[in-house]
């Protein structure tokens, strides 16, 4: 393996577009990779299994981000403090970060397996699974969250890869991983006709191989970044470091996917033909917001690594070039997106009211996607710069209440009790949180200037003060 120098990227210094397309262009390719195994999933599923078994996988992915998402948020913790530390070159800091990271890992993944075990089944009922899809939708899980620990492992792991810049080996062990789960796919579900078991089997086995490369990958690193499995250990300051940042962020994460699972339910309560329809639209919207999740994650690396080095001067620069990254490219796919969506459809199902169904979601949710890229834009900055707690209160007030007071009230009116209706409770807090998000970043970074040139007067006259003393 090439040493670890030859991946990273100097983040602190010089241009900044070049070096976040750098940065963004393998992530995004590994994002895109990783739907495009899962879309695998739901294709072979639908095409070799039917369309109840299709709805069963697709309609997951609400349940399984819900309990998910908390630990996902951890990551951003690890991938945060681990970038500052690598900034501000504190190489005793970012080794505890590394260990108390991954075995944080660990332990986060063996709860989602009791936690996935004991109550999958009971919140599919709460969702409104159709009796058709519930059995299948339960199976499916409780397999998908055996393989817990080593998707928590790999997310950690690659997080915190991505602090120093190295976006380039988690693309090659996903792309290996995929591979295998998409033969797995194939030979599972189409010659020993396992259904759904067999895709989430699949799922498993690839996740491990994934796990275990990113193990390999920092064992072999050097310095701070360098994973010894005999010093793995919860130490307390990387604890406390890691969940200011990332608590917050799990616990955004957790409500948006409650909302998402409420606004699921609502879907599930207008038919089985809808539900397959939304959940291949929700796949094909994947590959889009894979690919701004890409920028949004350099943004956050680069503004949490500029922030530990000190260089917020850099701050906007950053700011403006993430969001003009994820503008072009939320709009060119997104459109895109929408113009061949039936095409797309058809993919992966060939009953023709699935594909309408899936189309009319594409034309609200998808078509404006770029907005929501934007949004996370200013979350990442903000989280890059020390604000962890804000951006989640307006979130979850900007997207996840305005949601669930829509679907409570404008969804319940029976004119507007549609799909339609559904649907555009997205576009709509996209714009109100984007708005509210871009007055809070002017005035933290506002808040962070004035704190660092406050330090930094200090430290002068520290300076000044120990030079006249050593003078006398």
């Amino acid at each position: 393996m090439p040493k670890s120098k030859s991946y990273e990227i100097d983040m602190c210094n010089g241009p900044v577009l070049s070096k976040m397309l750098l940065f963004a262009l393998p992530l995004m390719c590994s994002g895109i990779l990783q739907l495009l195994f899962n879309a695998a999933d739901v294709i072979v599923v639908g095409r070799y299994a039917g369309d109840n078994s299709m709805a069963a996988v697709g309609s997951n992915a609400a349940l399984i981000n819900l309990l998910t998402n908390l630990f996902i948020g951890l990551s951003v913790g690890a991938n945060v403090l681990a970038a500052r530390y690598f900034g501000a070159k504190r190489e005793v800091e970012l080794r505890a970060t590394v260990h108390t990271a991954m075995l944080l890992a660990l332990c986060s993944g063996v709860g989602l397996i009791v936690a996935g075990m004991a109550g999958a089944r009971q919140v599919l009922i709460w969702m409104q699974a159709p009796p058709a899809v519930l059995e299948l939708a339960a199976l499916y899980l409780r397999i998908y969250f055996l393989g817990m620990p080593a998707m928590m492992v790999y997310n950690f792991g690659a997080a915190l890869l991505r602090a120093k810049g190295d976006t380039q080996r988690p693309l090659y062990f996903l792309l290996l991983a995929g591979v295998v789960n998409v033969a797995l796919n194939l030979l599972l579900v189409i010659v020993f006709h396992m259904g759904v078991a067999g895709v989430a089997i699949a799922t498993v086995v690839s996740q491990c191989i994934s796990a275990v490369l990113v193990v390999i990958c920092l064992a072999r690193e050097t310095g701070g970044f360098r994973l010894e499995l005999k010093a793995l250990q919860i130490q307390k300051e990387p604890l406390k470091g890691i969940l200011r940042v990332g608590l917050p962020a799990g616990v955004q994460g957790v409500i948006f996917s409650l909302s998402n699972v409420v606004i699921q339910s609502s879907i599930n309560s207008l038919g089985e033909v809808v539900m397959a329809g939304s959940a291949a639209a929700a796949n094909i919207e994947g590959f889009v917001y894979a690919a701004m999740n890409a920028i949004y994650q350099a943004t956050l690396s680069f503004s949490s690594q500029n922030t530990g080095a000190g260089q917020l001067n850099r701050i906007n620069r950053i700011l403006l070039t993430g969001q003009g990254l994820v503008t072009v490219t939320g709009a060119v796919l997104s459109i895109g997106v929408w113009q061949a969506g039936r095409v797309l459809l058809g993919i992966y199902t060939d009953d023709p009211a699935v594909v309408e169904a899936g189309f009319v979601r594409l034309g609200i949710v998808c078509a404006p996607y770029a907005i929501c890229g934007m949004m996370d834009i200013m979350v990442g900055v903000l989280r890059g710069i020390g604000y962890s707690v804000m951006p989640m209160i307006v979130s979850l007030m900007g997207v996840c209440a305005l949601r669930l007071v829509w679907i409570a009230t404008v969804f319940q009116i029976p004119q507007y009790h549609t799909p339609e209706c559904v649907y555009w409770s997205y576009p709509v807090s996209w714009v109100v949180t984007l708005f509210v998000h871009i007055l809070c970043y002017l005035w933290a970074k506002r808040r962070t200037d004035l704190r660092f040139a406050a330090a930094m007067a200090e430290r002068k006259a520290e300076k000044e003060l120990s030079l006249f003393e050593n003078t006398k």
